[in-house]
């Protein structure tokens, strides 16, 4: 078995690619521009490139079994910016993936696409209605791959939403504070809830999708079984911590004014921030989803609970200096 990754060297592609490592696959490619960060000293082939480079990606993905497509960006000023990573990339890797005759291409795509929830976890059956930038990338990517994929490659896109776990660098800023004994929660804290998924849970799903091999496209959501309040999160946050944490309740509009603050004093510096105006929109609503399709079609099941999944993701930050 043949594996071509994008994004091995971030998040959640670092932790497939441990994966692949570990099922004893014959060969992992992965695509690396310079920095390797988490796939040093990795048993794999280095494939050096960026995502517009069409000779790199030719090269990473002949003789390939499945292509799994987990870069993208996540957070940028503009749509232009998000578009030309979130979409034009995926296309180049789908209508090459088309012409070598890859059999199979995951995509990973995200809960963002879809928008937020309101009276119910939404579904792959709902229009999408994305509230940010990023969502939006996302969906024209998805449009995208509706319309360019044809029945010679099976493709699966995965919508996952927040991910945590051991090497995230984004939702850490909320573990952080609460190293300090203080913990953020927009509104009341009971009201809003969330899905949530352990890196290795999502891992999971998407190797059950790269076993789907019908021709054709089909999008699942890879997410926890439960939904979870901030309060929740708070709780189970304190545990591990084993200390009290003290709730930090702002209302959205609040946050907004942050995200806009944080957003006008980082262009002064060139570095764009976690909390941004995009961002920021999306806090302070409902963003959950349905994993029902997964669970009939895949056979996918959350294994990693809240409390474990938290204990194992504030120890490595502990044991690797980041708290």
């Amino acid at each position: 078995m043949k594996a071509f990754v994008t994004g091995g060297t971030g998040f959640i592609g670092s932790h497939l690619v441990d994966r692949l490592l570990r099922n004893q696959n014959d060969e992992i490619s992965c695509l690396v521009r310079s920095d390797e960060k988490w796939l040093r000293d990795k048993d794999i082939v280095r494939v050096k490139g960026n995502l517009h480079d069409l000779t790199a990606l030719r090269k990473g993905m002949e003789g390939a079994d499945v292509v799994y497509h987990i870069a993208g960006v996540v957070k940028a000023p503009t749509q232009k910016l998000f578009d030309q990573a979130n979409v034009e990339a995926t296309e180049n890797i789908l209508r090459l993936a088309m012409k070598l005759r890859v059999p199979k291409l995951i995509v990973l795509s995200s809960l963002a696409a879809s928008g937020p929830s309101f009276s119910r976890p939404v579904t792959e059956e709902d229009p999408l209605m994305p509230v940010t930038m990023y969502g939006e990338s996302k969906k024209r990517m998805e449009e995208m791959i509706a319309r360019v994929a044809d029945d010679s490659i099976s493709v699966t896109v995965i919508r996952p939403p927040a991910v945590y776990g051991p090497r995230e660098d984004q939702i850490f800023s909320v573990f952080q504070m609460a190293s300090w004994r203080l913990f953020p929660i927009i509104d009341s804290g009971n009201d809003t809830r969330v899905s949530l998924i352990h890196v290795h849970d999502l891992v999971d799903g998407i190797l059950l999708a790269s076993g789907e091999k019908k021709p054709g496209v089909e999008t699942y959501f890879i997410s926890s079984e439960e939904l979870y309040t901030w309060e929740q999160i708070r709780q189970a946050t304190a545990v591990v911590f084993g200390k009290k944490l003290y709730a930090v309740k702002v209302s959205p509009r609040l946050v907004e004014i942050i995200g806009n603050i944080a957003e006008t004093g980082a262009s002064l510096i060139g570095r764009y921030p976690v909390i941004n105006r995009d961002k920021s929109r999306e806090l302070g609503m409902q963003w959950t989803c349905s994993v029902d399709k997964a669970r009939s079609s895949l056979g996918f099941r959350q294994k990693t609970d809240l409390g474990k999944g938290l204990a194992e993701t504030i120890h490595w930050y502990k044991k690797h200096h980041w708290l």
